[in-house]
């Protein structure tokens, strides 16, 4: 079993650590490097990992590294850790967004085995989607030891291509708001037909789960399941013309878009900053 590092003990971080540990790793196989004394407490009780103020001696004894700090910081911190990387050279995964490989691996030294990652924020359920990204020469075990880290919080894709990244980020890295928002507006449409609140927020999470469910464990695809529920003449039908004359199809598209635009444009901020 590896030592896995974690450099950054926040939210993201905590999520893979639990899957991990839930997954059977070895807690004192795990070294999260974290700044805040209380976040490391809170780690060390409950998770049972061990912990560190010191990046640098968390990186010299890692195996696979987690780069689990905000965009804002990581070129700070990858440039100091680069002297420690360069002796021992773990697999190092960074889920930062929008910091693509080749400046990643400019800050961590060239030879650094390197996964950029896309993970998404039911992770900390247990239940993420995260994108992988890898150029050559990544060989096979380094590929599976990276999946090995993001199954634990989820499933988990590979692109071929970088620039696929952002539209990864689109779909499923802000993919849960666009869930909630449709959700909040059925909310709010079931209040304003009549219902009591608590019934109007039971009913619209309860059904999201069940197509949920469905979609995921049918073996049909989409559209057929839909046109199972959509009676003709029915109510349900009338609902989808509703969506359908609203241009619902389009408007998914222009904001995935739109997403995958900004976060084409938030890699060159970040990197040119």
């Amino acid at each position: 079993m590896k030592t896995i590092a974690f450099i950054g003990g926040g939210n993201m971080a905590g999520a893979l650590i639990h899957g991990l540990v839930e997954d059977g790793t070895d807690p004192g196989r795990i070294l999260v490097a974290e700044p805040d004394a209380t976040r490391r407490e809170q780690l060390a009780v409950r998770f049972g990992v061990r912990t560190t103020e010191d990046n640098t001696a968390a990186a010299q004894e890692a195996e696979i590294l987690v780069l689990a700090v905000k965009p804002q910081v990581l070129p700070q911190v990858a440039k100091a850790l680069a002297p420690a990387l360069a002796q021992n050279q773990p697999l190092c995964i960074s889920i930062a967004a929008g910091i693509r490989h080749a400046a990643l691996q400019a800050w961590l030294g060239e030879g650094v085995p390197l996964v950029r990652a896309m993970p998404n924020t039911p992770a900390m359920l247990q239940s993420g989607a995260t994108g992988l990204y890898a150029p050559p020469p990544l060989d096979e075990a380094q590929r599976e030891a990276a999946e090995h880290v993001l199954r634990a919080v989820g499933v988990v894709i590979w692109v071929e291509e970088e620039s696929l990244m952002d539209a990864v980020t689109a779909v499923s890295g802000s993919g849960p708001a666009y869930f909630f928002l449709f959700m909040e507006a059925m909310e709010q449409a079931a209040i304003e037909l009549g219902l009591p609140a608590e019934t109007a927020r039971l009913l619209v999470r309860q059904t999201a789960l069940g197509a949920t469910r469905m979609a995921l464990e049918s073996e049909l695809d989409l559209p057929t399941l839909r046109l199972g529920v959509t009676s003709p003449g029915g109510t349900t039908e009338r609902a989808i013309h509703a969506f359908e004359e609203g241009g619902l199809r389009r408007l998914v598209h222009r904001a995935l878009e739109a997403a995958r635009d900004r976060s084409q444009e938030l890699s060159r901020e970040l990197e040119r900053s």
